[in-house]
């Protein structure tokens, strides 16, 4: 099966920025491709501009070996999969999943052998007479996947299918989307703003930002090796801890906290520094805070501390959890900076609570004051995936 190139692609409008800048991706044979980034980011307008929805500026896509950058969509052979599911009420689901096949004149053998072909893989088949009114949002969205599955495309492009679902059908809709993957096998592409959904689902994930790429791979490498401060900041539940510090005599130092550096450590002068809440642990020695926040979630326990540091402000911290610079979730009142930490789920800690955060000098994270981008050994820079 096809994969997807996009070389150089770019979209502008008249009177704004660019919508997607420059991009260069590809997208392999079967493989199941994330395009995640806050709202506004491009990733949206990317997908259309792979659909032939809209318009390249500059650049070409290629599916296959066939360059489709200015082909008609249904010249394309593609299927796109949208979150307001788009079916016919008047119609029940056999209908729906053919209509697409009756409409390019298939066989009506053949109609009927691929839709109860794809009702059997999608669980549908005691629904293939009702109409959508009849069905649950789950059962609405496995009829809109359905009805692209059944025209055999060559790539799949999903824009944010799951969003209109209930947090509790959202998880089991992206088991049910991993395990047809696996069956199908068919190049997907697919788009959110839900990085927890990116990582669960995508076996590569893009993260873009501005209409501009700013990493692409395995979910592992974006986590452990994020490219910049922005996927470093948008990437992980709970987010990175970032702080700016100075890098003097073997030790991080911000506001009255002092951390040790790990041994030959490449971290130099004043960065921004990085922690991931699940390499925090509560100890004896370490950087002091005060309790703010506790949430006990059963399987563990995320708390917030205040640290004598003073808050990060960064554009690219600030577009990573959707805020402005100026927002005022970056001007509290209190001007502190916070540290979230994972623990046990019987962790003994309130609220109020003064403890000291042991961190471990190896998983720290280094980045550029000015540009954000990641500081690394050269032994550690990632071989993109």
């Amino acid at each position: 099966m096809p994969g997807i190139q996009i070389e150089g692609v770019s979209k502008d409008y008249k009177n704004g920025p660019h919508a997607v800048h420059d991009v260069s991706l590809e997208v392999r044979d079967g493989e199941f491709m994330v395009l995640v980034g806050p709202s506004g980011c491009g990733k949206s307008t990317l997908l259309k501009l792979i659909a032939g929805i809209e318009e390249t500026t500059h650049g070409r896509i290629l599916i296959g070996e066939r360059d489709v950058t200015h082909l008609d969509p249904r010249k394309r052979d593609i299927a796109m999969v949208f979150q307001n599911y788009a079916l016919y009420p008047h119609l029940s689901v056999r209908a729906n999943l053919g209509f697409g096949l009756k409409l390019r004149k298939t066989a009506k053998t053949d109609i009927t052998q691929r839709v109860d072909e794809v009702a059997k893989i999608l669980g549908l088949e005691e629904m293939l007479e009702r109409k959508p009114g009849e069905l649950s949002g789950g059962q609405r969205q496995r009829v809109a996947m359905g009805r692209a599955i059944v025209r055999e495309p060559q790539a799949f492009l999903m824009d944010e299918p799951l969003s209109n679902l209930d947090a509790k059908l959202r998880v089991s809709m992206r088991a049910q989307l991993s395990r047809l993957h696996e069956r199908l096998g068919v190049t997907t592409v697919y788009v959110t703003h839900d990085q927890i959904e990116a990582m669960t689902l995508g076996q590569r994930v893009a993260v873009l930002r501005g209409g501009v790429l700013q990493q692409c791979d395995t979910p592992e490498v974006l986590f452990e090796h994020p490219a910049n401060l922005f996927v470093a900041a948008f990437i992980g539940s709970p987010a990175m801890n970032l702080v700016e510090a100075e890098i003097e005599d073997g030790e991080a130092r911000f506001g009255t906290c002092r951390v040790p550096l790990a041994a030959g450590s490449h971290l130099r002068g004043r960065i921004v520094l990085g922690v991931r809440p699940h390499d925090l642990k509560l100890g004896s020695s370490g950087v002091p805070g005060v309790v703010q926040v506790v949430e006990r979630l059963g399987t563990e326990t995320h708390v917030v501390v205040g640290i004598d540091a003073p808050r990060l402000r960064t554009a690219a911290l600030a577009e990573a959890i959707d805020a402005a610079p100026d927002d005022d979730i970056l001007l509290a009142e209190d001007d502190r900076a916070f540290f979230t930490l994972v623990t046990e789920a019987r962790a003994e800690v309130a609220v109020g609570d003064r403890v000291e955060l042991t961190v471990d000098p190896a998983r720290l994270h280094g980045f550029d004051l000015e540009t954000g981008e990641a500081l690394r050994a050269p032994a550690e820079t990632p071989v993109p995936a």
